[in-house]
This record gives C-alpha cells, sequence and structure tokens, in this order.
C-alpha cells in the first residue's frame, strides 16, 4: 500500500536545478536593477499589463505563530529570509497569497488553533506552508496530507520550499542538521530575521533536551540535545546589540542543560554573554528543568545578582508529589525543586521564580494534588502557570489510565450563542453568565450542552462537551437567518406553504383574526373622521 507522502516531493533538491538561482542570488540581483517608470500613454496598443502570479518572490506572505519564545525565534528567522528574498510580510491573512503556519504541540489547543487554521486557509484558497512542531514530530497526520512542510532545523530553506509551494508543488524537508558527526543546534544564527519586537532578540542557545519526559510531544520534534557553539552565541549577541537592540532573551526546551553535549556548561555561557551587554540593556533566561540547574546554584546565583541579568528564573515543577514527578519521568524530586528555590531565593533577593504545574496527571490522586497545592501556598509564587493534562498522541502518558475530567473542573450546562473574536471557538455561558469557549462545532450553535470545565483563563472558561450527552434545542422555532428582518408580516404556514385554512393574521409579536382587525380598521377611520371635524371647528 504507498504511503501518504509517496505522490510528494522527497527532496527540494528533486524540484530545484543547477541551474535555477539561489534566494541570495535572486536578491543580489534585484539590487542591480534600476527601475524605469513609463507613463500610460506610452503603452502600445496591443500590450496589457500581466502579473505572473506564480513567479517566485513576487508574493504576499502571512505568518501564524504558536508556542514558546524557540518557536517565535524561528518565526522570526523565517520572516526574515523570506522579505530578503523578495516576498513582502503582510500582517492581514486576507490580503496574503500564502500563509506560513508555525505550529506548537505541547497543548491539544495550539494543535487545534493550527489545524484550523489550515482548514481556513484551504477554504480561502491560500497555499499553505507548515512549520513548527506539530509536522516535525508527525508529517503523516490526515490533515498534513499534500502539503507542504518546513522542519524545525530545516528553518534556513524556507525561502526554497515557499518558492516550490507558491508553483503548487508539495515539498517536505525533515532532516536533522548535522555537522562533525554530531547532530548541531539547528539553523546558523546569523541568518535574517525580523523582530516581533524590534528592542528584544530571542535566541536559542540550544535544541531538543536531556529528559524523556512521558507527557512530552515536543521530545518527538526537537529530538536530544543540541548546543550552539558559545562564539556563535556571542556573535548573535553583538549583532543584535549594534541593531538597536536592548533586551536578549535566551530560550531553549532546556536552558540548565546548555553545553553538556559539546563540553561547557550554561554559566559559561553566561558569563561571556555578560561581558557583551551594554549598560541599560538586560538579559533575561529562559526556562530550565531542576536537575541540571543543581550543580550550578552558586555560579547561577551570582549571574541572576549581575546589574544587566533579570533575577528572574522559570523553573517548572509540575507537581510536588513525588510519585507523580516518578511517572513522568521528570528526573528529580521535589526537595530537589525545594532546594532550587529556597537557595536562590536566599542568595538574590527579590527573584522572581515562575514554574509550571500540570494538574490531572494519570494517576493523580486527592493527595498527589494537596501536596501540589500546599507547594504554591508555601512559596505564592508570583508567576504560575496551571494546565490541565493533555494526552498527546505517541506519548508514554497517553496510554495512561486517565484522570476523570470532572475531578479537574466543573461538570456545566452552557448555552452557546455567539463565535469568539478569533474564529477558533464558539462562546456560550453558564448559569452565571462566566463566558465559556466550546469547540467550534456546527451543531452546538444555539442549543444548550453540557461540557466539562477543563481550563481557566483570565476572562473565560473553556468546556470540553461531556461524550454521552446531547444537544438541547433551547427555541421552539428555527431561528432567522443572520441578516434577515425580524417583525415582518407573514401567513401561517404547514410544511412551508401557506396554510388556507387558518385565519390568523400576524403582525409583529401579536395576532388577529380577519373579522377583528376589519372592526378595528372601521373603528380606527371613524376616530380619525371625528378627530378632523373637532379640529375644524376648533380652528
Amino acid at each position: 500500500m504507498p504511503s501518504a507522502c509517496d505522490s510528494l516531493i522527497d527532496d527540494i533538491e528533486d524540484m530545484v536545478s543547477s541551474s535555477d538561482p539561489t534566494p541570495l542570488e535572486r536578491q543580489s540581483a534585484r539590487k542591480n536593477i534600476i527601475p524605469r517608470s513609463r507613463k500610460k500613454n506610452e503603452l502600445l496598443s496591443h500590450e496589457e499589463l500581466q502579473a505572473d502570479s506564480l513567479i517566485p518572490g513576487t508574493q504576499k506572505i502571512w505568518m501564524k505563530t504558536w508556542g514558546c519564545s524557540h518557536n517565535n525565534s524561528d518565526g522570526e528567522y523565517m520572516a526574515g529570509q523570506l522579505a530578503a528574498s523578495g516576498y513582502m510580510m503582510t500582517d492581514d491573512p486576507s490580503d496574503a497569497d500564502l500563509w506560513v503556519l508555525n505550529s506548537c504541540t505541547v497543548k491539544n489547543p495550539a494543535e487545534d488553533h493550527f489545524r484550523n487554521s489550515i482548514k481556513k486557509a484551504q477554504d480561502q484558497q491560500k497555499k499553505v506552508v507548515l512549520a513548527g512542531c506539530v509536522p516535525q514530530a508527525q508529517p503523516r497526520m490526515d490533515y498534513l496530507k499534500g502539503l507542504s512542510i518546513i522542519g524545525v532545523q530545516q528553518i534556513d530553506r524556507v525561502v526554497e520550499v515557499v518558492d516550490e509551494a507558491v508553483k503548487g508543488h508539495s515539498v517536505r524537508l525533515l532532516g536533522q542538521k548535522k555537522g562533525g558527526g554530531r547532530r548541531l543546534g539547528g539553523a546558523r544564527l546569523d541568518l535574517p530575521k525580523i523582530r516581533k519586537n524590534p528592542l528584544i532578540e530571542i535566541i536559542s542557545i540550544n535544541t531538543g533536551c536531556l529528559n524523556a519526559c512521558t507527557y512530552c510531544k515536543t521530545k518527538h520534534a526537537r529530538g536530544d540535545l543540541a548546543s550552539y557553539p558559545i562564539e556563535e552565541l556571542v556573535e548573535r549577541a553583538s549583532q543584535s546589540f549594534r541593531e538597536g537592540v536592548c533586551e536578549i532573551w535566551l530560550t531553549s526546551e532546556d536552558t540548565g542543560a546548555y553545553g553538556r553535549d559539546i563540553g561547557t556548561d550554561l554559566p559559561t555561557l553566561l558569563w561571556r554573554l555578560v561581558e557583551e551587554i551594554p549598560e541599560g540593556a538586560m538579559l533575561r533566561l529562559g526556562m530550565t528543568n531542576p536537575p541540571y540547574i543543581l550543580e550550578h546554584l552558586e555560579e547561577m546565583a551570582k549571574i541572576l545578582n549581575h546589574p544587566r541579568v533579570y533575577a528572574f528564573l522559570h523553573v517548572p515543577v509540575q507537581s510536588a508529589s513525588d510519585s507523580v514527578l516518578m511517572d513522568m519521568k521528570r528526573e528529580y524530586c521535589i526537595d530537589d525543586f525545594k532546594k532550587v528555590v529556597d537557595f536562590l531565593k536566599e542568595r538574590v533577593p527579590g527573584v522572581t521564580i515562575a514554574t509550571d504545574l500540570i494538574c490531572g496527571f494519570p494517576g493523580e490522586t486527592e493527595k498527589d494534588f494537596q501536596e501540589t497545592v500546599d507547594l504554591v501556598t508555601l512559596y505564592r509564587f508570583p508567576s504560575l502557570f496551571i494546565n490541565q493534562f493533555y494526552p498527546r498522541p505517541g506519548t508514554p502518558a497517553a496510554r495512561m489510565e486517565q484522570v476523570a475530567a470532572h475531578v479537574v473542573g466543573e461538570r456545566q450546562h452552557v448555552l452557546v450563542t455567539e463565535e469568539s473574536f478569533d474564529a477558533q471557538y464558539y462562546v456560550s455561558h453558564n448559569k452565571f453568565y462566566e463566558q465559556v469557549l466550546v469547540p467550534k462545532r456546527a451543531e452546538f450553535k444555539g442549543k444548550m450542552i453540557e461540557v466539562d470545565i477543563y481550563e481557566a483563563g483570565k476572562h473565560f472558561l473553556k468546556g470540553r462537551p461531556v461524550e454521552d450527552s446531547k444537544p438541547f434545542t433551547a427555541s421552539i422555532a428555527k431561528p432567522l437567518q443572520k441578516g434577515e428582518v425580524s417583525g415582518l408580516m407573514q401567513e401561517p404556514t404547514v410544511n412551508g406553504i401557506q396554510d388556507p385554512a387558518s385565519s390568523l393574521l400576524l403582525i409583529g409579536s401579536y395576532s388577529l383574526d380577519r373579522e377583528a382587525l376589519k372592526k378595528l380598521v372601521i373603528a380606527l377611520t371613524l376616530a380619525a373622521a371625528i378627530l378632523a371635524f373637532v379640529i375644524e371647528k376648533l380652528y
């Protein structure tokens, strides 16, 4: 049986010949072209102004990125290369010829948004190139069939993939970067980039990690640890400051593990970077897991006390239960996490420790959950990210016995009436008129449905429909179509045909039989005549 990818081109080289110009050559050639305007009346009578939309490098591109700062950095690099090659980046998706969708695979909702955006692009006849962790981890998903994909370590070739997508070809680049017999951190750091915020440079210091957490899908996409050399990172930071950047974010799947694959470590990198930070600029360190920061606590405290380094560290704990941590394969116990927090709070005055929690992990008991609540009560983290467990496909945790959703949140009845601003959800309200976002399914609109609340935001809740529950239609009549005028006179019908047996006439929200209506008209006519007579006599 042929595979899903048999009809696709195995690699970009199968489509690009040696005689074709490279993206860099194309851009250099454009710099040597001097445009000359021609007046309208100079056009020959038989000439027609035509634009060939299939010439790569002339189209408008819209890019959407989901997920972590590492993914955002990848998106900035892809946008920069496309713009340098002649493509016009636009903030208006409807105005774009092609969409680049840069995905995140950490949680189900992020992938849902990604999948919905693909469908929306196809509905609008837009060409699409997919990037990020979702297609890298599962390129054979049904909804990805026939679409071009650029892998997370191949972002330096995004122009080639977009060129081919513009021509209507479907290509996929998903390979790993290797050099000197080892896996590299990814694409070069000196590529063109369009920063989302011109004042902030996001630098990925490594890709992948050393862990094998049972719930993590990102590992399938980013793989094992691969660090960039210190000199390349220092040079990227220096270039950023020369371009007016005043804040640097260091990011990766685990910054604490940096350098273990190339014979160095995180403190060594940080001390080198600190030397490059000009006065008035700052550095922010990204997420680090507890195991790899424990041995560097003394140095990390000194670095976080440096005047040009934010006293901030993101250390995900995920759970305060050792049994849950063991099932997650987090490779530390809760005492290790407490040691990190206690040490830094003692040595770095006012330090901000941010952390993450996963609630409802398979096998989590009320006792396990209470231990996590006690940890939060103890430290009162100023920045706390709480998420419900999502069983990601292909992960060991997805095969474990799941905690019932109603244990995590409440089960509620909600009335679905609107569409969310981002068009990703339907909006419903519960008994207390709290906004509850539910999946965008046509059969839910205008219905009362039963949901399990699984996530809470600042101004909304999110609900998952209960499987065995059926939507309840609140109205006895079919609602009017959008834009249809209410209150107009209409004859009663039977099966869509006017009912001749009925003498009922509908006027707005009131009903009168025909005889009563005649009497009303006669009475109003007589009253009008009397009023006219009175007015004539008075004046």
